[in-house]
């Protein structure tokens, strides 16, 4: 095969694609690892360092659901390559970052793009590929999610301790350009042109803009509680935030009166298995503070180094990828009740990691691990799976970006609330008790998780 053939090959593309595609999420893996130092290099306190974390998740969350639409509009090929670059610039505004102010503008602005960028993958994919293929193609696409769990933190710390360039921590950022430049030269030659389609009508910006407005504003005072306590600002940031969604609301309703295009249309939450769904995808995903608190426990607690702190998270990652490749099979055995079993393995997992805070070994240490990573990677294809099912083909798009804006929002609030429960008990204890509180409350958030998934039905 030519070197010509191989670039103009669907599976050439598929590479570009992919390679673009693991920067989004490996960012939100690879961050973690690196918050102690980032907050020690921008004088940052533990209200910022979360701040760093769920402002990317909100923004991410939020224009994802209208990522796809506004691929329709101007175009699969031209909105990703706009993403991808906008992607790019932002990395490097959090590598070059001076300030805590320019390193959450630059992780908002990360989520933005990314969540424009990643849309467009699975509607390029959806196009070049043939249906026989498509289920290859969508095991490497999740496996591709999968490597950036099971990889990204120990990277991270790989990344830090080399100190390429005497960039220390920036460099997790700044590595994002070679890889991502690459993937935009590439894919402006090879990947095919997509039509714009005519029949879309034109996008929710204001709904957007007020919803992620909205939720940012809410999220906030939640993140500086672990520094100011509840104040009556915090109060009025609270009652903004409710009044913004209670707009939104509004705003939604009345567009679907005026025949327009809304952002979320309301009346597909009458689909009881993605109402409960998006519940549960929001307590599973509160579980994204485990990441945070686990990081700052190993590094500040135990005195372990980076590169000792990101091999620890790979059992993890190994656990995610193996329950990922078999949950088909599982899901085809037992039914609705593999995302019981799924979530009752995740609970399982922090609630041993919870004993090993206080009865440490190595060995149960990793094996918490394992079956954490395990019991997220079953739950994960099981409640995506069961939460679609029953929703026409009509609302299908808007409920796949529901369910995983709900994923991010989940997160967004465990980092905020949880996390700053996590900062609040470290500063009057230590960081064990902290993280093992953490470890309590996600044990509970996940039986809670386990009612709802019991009204989740096999249709």
């Amino acid at each position: 095969m030519t070197l010509r053939k191989i670039f103009n090959s669907k599976w050439f593309a598929l590479f570009i694609l992919l390679m673009a595609t693991i920067l989004s999420p490996l960012d939100f893996y690879i961050v973690n690892l690196a918050l102690p130092a980032i907050g020690k290099s921008l004088v940052a306190n533990n209200s910022q360092l979360q701040m760093i974390i769920s402002f990317y998740t909100c923004a991410y969350a939020v224009f994802q659901i209208s990522g796809a639409r506004i691929g329709d509009v101007f175009g699969r090929k031209r909105v990703f390559l706009f993403g991808l670059l906008g992607f790019i610039l932002s990395s490097v505004l959090c590598g070059l970052a001076i300030s805590t102010t320019m390193m959450i503008i630059g992780r908002i602005l990360q989520g933005v793009f990314g969540a424009i960028m990643i849309p467009q993958v699975l509607a390029i994919l959806h196009v070049i590929f043939q249906d026989k293929q498509k289920t290859k193609v969508m095991a490497l696409y999740s496996f591709t999610f999968g490597l950036a769990a099971a990889f990204g933190q120990y990277l991270g710390a790989v990344l830090i301790q080399w100190n390429l360039f005497n960039l220390g921590w920036r460099i997790i950022f700044l590595i994002n350009l070679p890889i991502g430049l690459l993937a935009f030269i590439a894919g402006l030659f090879t990947l095919p042109k997509s039509e714009i389609n005519q029949g879309v009508s034109s996008i929710d910006s204001l709904g957007s803009i007020v919803l992620v407005v909205g939720l940012i504003i809410g999220i906030y005072p939640l993140v500086t509680l672990s520094n100011t306590g509840f104040t009556l600002t915090c109060a009025m940031y609270f009652i903004l935030s409710i009044m913004l969604l209670v707009i939104f609301i509004k705003l939604q309703k009345k567009r679907k009166q005026q025949e327009r295009s809304v952002l979320i249309d309301l009346s597909v939450f009458k689909y009881s298995n993605l109402k409960y769904g998006i519940i549960v995808c929001f307590l599973y995903y509160c579980s994204g503070v485990f990441y945070l608190a686990f990081g700052i426990y190993l590094q500040e607690e135990l005195g372990w180094g980076t590169i000792q702190a990101g091999k620890a998270i790979i059992p993890f990652g190994i656990g995610f990828l193996c329950s990922s490749l078999v949950s088909s099979h599982l899901n085809a055995y037992f039914k609705s009740k593999a995302l019981i079993i799924g979530l009752s393995v995740y609970a399982l997992g922090f609630f041993m990691m919870l004993f090993n805070i206080y009865y440490f070994t190595s060995l149960l240490l990793r094996i918490s691990l394992l079956i954490i990573g395990c019991g997220m990677g079953l739950t994960l294809a099981s409640v995506v799976r069961l939460s679609l099912k029953g929703v026409p083909s009509a609302f299908a798009g808007l409920a796949s970006g529901l369910i995983n804006s709900a994923l991010q929002i989940g997160s967004a609030f465990g980092v905020a609330a949880i996390g700053s429960v996590f900062f609040i008990v470290a500063h009057k204890s230590d960081y064990s008790h902290a993280f093992g509180i953490v470890l309590l409350v996600l044990t509970i958030v996940q039986l809670i998780a386990i009612g709802f998934s019991m009204l989740i039905k096999e249709k």
